[in-house]
């Protein structure tokens, strides 16, 4: 940890106090070669952050506009379905993605939607408990 907190704490404070960056603007056009290179490595980092983070609202915004769900009964305010435990036979897979034709039940929609986010969605498969 004393690595980090020396890194932070002193070695970049220290390699930015050095950098030669002007205090007008005339400053800029009197700069030497030296200065213009030792200025290269912060600024691809800049640049970086800032195209990393470019990409990152992009993504999120071409996902969506943040709601989870995107078409499932959407003409009532909250979802809620209710399902007997004593009415599965077996084992039944509940939709997690909302991205089911049949909700509550699970397609196999959330493969075109992991694949499409990045996301790793699965189903909750519920069992009855005689049926182990």
């Amino acid at each position: 940890m004393y690595i980090v907190s020396n890194l932070v704490k002193v070695t970049i404070p220290n390699y930015l106090a050095g950098l030669p960056i002007p205090d007008s603007i005339g400053g800029w056009f009197r700069l030497g070669v030296r200065d213009w290179l030792s200025l290269i490595p912060p600024a691809v980092v800049v640049g970086g952050i800032s195209y990393y983070s470019y990409e990152t609202i992009k993504k999120a915004r071409a996902a969506g506009n943040g709601q989870v769900n995107p078409g499932v009964r959407k003409d009532i305010n909250k979802v809620v379905d209710f399902i007997d435990i004593e009415d599965i036979t077996e084992k039944v897979s509940l939709c997690r993605c909302w991205r089911s034709k049949n909700w509550p039940y699970c397609d196999g929609a959330h493969g075109a939607h992991n694949k499409a986010t990045g996301d790793n969605v699965g189903p909750a498969v519920v069992k009855h408990k005689e049926n182990k």
